[in-house]
């Protein structure tokens, strides 16, 4: 996530609709009313998970506890696995506690790379790469191996090209289409993998034509482990109920603009994700907790081109979703792809995006066939900012002027997040009534654009943030999504004392409020709020222009109406009594929730009165 991870070393493999609404939705959403993302045939939310297969279990990494002690408003968590296992376990359990259902690992990428004469694998700066060294067959480098037996199978054959890929997974027979010229070769605990395809992005079903037909091969050669991961992954998510999304295979950067996927390596990358597919087709078909598929490679939301008819207007990634998404498809049908671009709403740059252009952007990922997008929130890098419309001419969160100096929110950004995730959702709303099966997540980043609390050199120059900012991105993209995640819990809910994780443990309990519409009970006028922990004998504060004093009101009933649905789990009502010709219409109202021993949620929500 904009190269948080890009360098991890060898050791590192996250109603009625309203006369009120949140926001001035009457002026800025097309439907006016509060229910909009949601429709008859839009997609269920996915937030229901696997029952826990016990609730304890014993490993040579401890006993742990598969309660959900702690059950907060975030639900899913990317991943960083490392060589310890019993790591894995220990995260899995802490995941779980605090309310996560859902575990998206990071992945690695597809690499064109060359090779010397000897047939040696060489590294991006034209060296010898010590990764791929070890690989031999009979003395011979793999790559060379694999050259000279297709030339004896045809003396026309010639490799035209090397890719690598590097995963902590080991693969089964399913991988390979011909075993006569695809192998697995065992050194140490490195395992490779050596699968030999046409360069013209067929794959055939045998290996009749290597012999028959003279023609170029590109050479991929794996470098695996001896213990598959994602086995015990997918173990660790049937014992605590947690659904696993394992990346694909990231594609080739293009040389000339590293942030756009290359042309030139899509055949392959389709080759290898559709022999990664038939492996786990063959191996996790029926597994309960691997809930789909994670593409890894990222780009800015914005006005994007996917028509999905091959033309060169085409945005490339867009084209790298779309065949990933169609060899999936065919391999592990009713598997998703989740991709989680970021949002970028600063007015000074010429790259940035309105919401409009945004929701533009969803629209083209849509048609991909992609099943899942949770945009990232970019809070946490500064490329956008958490205000609420009447916020406008206020400063800047001083956390975000270093990203974009001393501003207003009006200054410095063409929008806010729930501008965005509110454009997104009338776009979702729009692709599913179209038959687009697409789901919007958000994924709301665990970390602030310095390094003021750091945690790991990995982490580059970002820093923690705390569970009070986190309540205040959950309250602004609440409304409008299925699912709320976050990047990411290695290390930005681990480190520091206490942990954010602690944190969460510790204050889980504490209400956000996300939504509010005018709606009244039998013949009393008054306010249904929307959000966590709304619970009986909490106490709402309401304050707007002209009051005398704030108005304080007890929560008299909760969940008293059907859910909506597409609604993030956990998600719940409460309704207070309000007489709403005491309030100016177009006012302001401040919606501040408090539980009954006096904690007041972190993020006061803005709410106006319609006219």
């Amino acid at each position: 996530m904009r190269w948080l991870i890009a360098f991890l070393g060898v050791a590192i493999i996250a109603v009625v609709a309203a006369i009120v609404l949140v926001a001035p939705i009457d002026v800025i959403s097309p439907t006016g009313d509060s229910a909009s993302i949601a429709s008859s045939s839009a997609p269920s939310s996915t937030s229901s998970t696997p029952t826990p297969a016990a609730d304890e279990f014993t490993d040579p990494c401890g006993t742990f506890d598969t309660a959900m002690p702690s059950p907060y408003a975030l639900t899913g968590y990317w991943l960083i696995p490392t060589v310890d296992h019993c790591t894995w376990r220990r995260q899995f359990d802490a995941i779980h506690k605090v309310g996560g259902d859902t575990v998206i690992r990071i992945g690695w990428g597809l690499q064109d790379r060359g090779v010397d004469g000897d047939g040696w694998i060489l590294d991006k700066d034209g060296n010898l790469d010590p990764r791929y060294k070890p690989c031999e067959e009979n003395g011979l480098p793999c790559v060379k191996a694999a050259e000279q037996e297709l030339k004896a199978a045809n003396p026309g054959n010639e490799v035209t090209s090397t890719f690598v890929y590097r995963t902590d997974e080991a693969f089964g027979p399913d991988l390979f289409r011909c075993p006569e010229f695809e192998k697995k070769i065992s050194v140490g605990k490195t395992v490779f993998y050596r699968i030999v395809a046409p360069d013209d992005g067929t794959d055939d079903p045998s290996c009749e034509n290597i012999r028959n037909v003279g023609r170029g091969y590109h050479v991929i050669l794996i470098a695996g482990a001896e213990q598959d991961s994602l086995t015990e992954l997918l173990d660790l998510g049937d014992r605590f109920g947690v659904k696993v999304y394992p990346a694909l295979p990231l594609s080739p950067r293009d040389p000339a603009q590293e942030t756009r996927a290359s042309k030139e390596g899509i055949d392959t990358l389709t080759t290898l994700t559709r022999r990664i597919m038939q492996d786990y087709g063959a191996r996790f078909q029926n597994r309960t907790s691997l809930a789909g598929f994670y593409q890894p490679f990222e780009l800015q939301m914005r006005d994007m081109t996917y028509d999905g008819d091959g033309g060169e207007e085409d945005n490339p990634t867009l084209k790298v979703y779309a065949s990933q998404h169609e060899i999936v498809d065919q391999e592990m049908p009713g598997k998703p792809i989740l991709v989680s671009p970021y949002l970028d709403a600063r007015k000074r740059l010429s790259f940035s995006a309105t919401p409009q252009q945004v929701a533009k952007g969803f629209e083209a990922l849509a048609r991909t066939g992609v099943g899942i997008i949770a945009p990232q929130d970019s809070r946490g890098t500064g490329k956008v900012g958490l205000f609420w419309p009447d916020q406008r001419e206020e400063n800047v969160d001083e956390r975000l002027r270093p990203v974009v100096g001393e501003a207003t929110n009006g200054t410095a950004y063409y929008g806010s997040t729930r501008d965005y995730y509110r454009a997104m959702a009338e776009a979702r709303t729009k692709m599913v009534e179209q038959g687009y099966n697409v789901q919007l997540w958000a994924n709301v980043e665990a970390f602030e654009p310095s390094d003021e609390d750091f945690c790991e050199e990995r982490a580059g120059t970002r820093g923690r943030t705390d569970k009070e900012r986190l309540d205040t991105a959950i309250a602004q993209v609440g409304r409008y999504v299925s699912k709320v995640v976050s990047y990411m819990w290695s290390d930005f809910f681990t480190c520091g004392s206490p942990s954010l994780s602690e944190e969460i443990a510790r204050d889980w309990d504490r209400p956000i409020a996300v939504d509010a519409v005018r709606k009244g009970r039998d013949i009393q006028d008054g306010l249904e709020i929307r959000g966590y922990n709304l619970l009986m004998g909490s106490k709402v504060t309401l304050t707007w222009d002209g009051q005398d004093s704030p108005k304080v009101v007890e929560v008299a009933g909760v969940n008293l109406t059907e859910p909506l649905p597409d609604l993030p789990v956990r998600m719940e009502t409460a309704w207070i009594p309000l007489d709403w010709s005491q309030v100016l219409a177009g006012a302001w109202i401040k919606v501040s929730v408090a539980t009954a021993d006096g904690r007041a949620a972190a993020e006061t929500l803005h709410v106006r009165a319609g006219a």
